[in-house]
């Protein structure tokens, strides 16, 4: 799937993914290839994402993400 995570400043990640583990407001949870369209809120913790056997971790202040059509937009705050 195609994964942008951006903040106010920069362009963090673009590129493929097979999975991203997100701090939501209400827990953690794992976006897959082909997951339900879906928009939350972050919270403060780490977002990991990774795929083709490399792992990346990313830690956030808050922000939201939206997923739709293996596409998914994780907009970030950072400190």
């Amino acid at each position: 799937m195609k994964l942008d995570i951006v903040s106010p400043e920069k362009t963090l990640y673009s590129g493929e993914a097979d999975w991203v583990v997100l701090p939501g407001m209400k827990g953690i949870f794992t976006i897959l290839e082909r997951h339900a369209p879906i928009i939350s809120g972050l919270g403060k913790g780490v977002v990991k994402y990774g795929g083709e056997g490399k792992d990346t971790s990313l830690k956030i202040d808050g922000g939201f993400v939206e997923a739709k059509q293996n596409i998914v937009t994780v907009c970030v705050e950072q400190e």
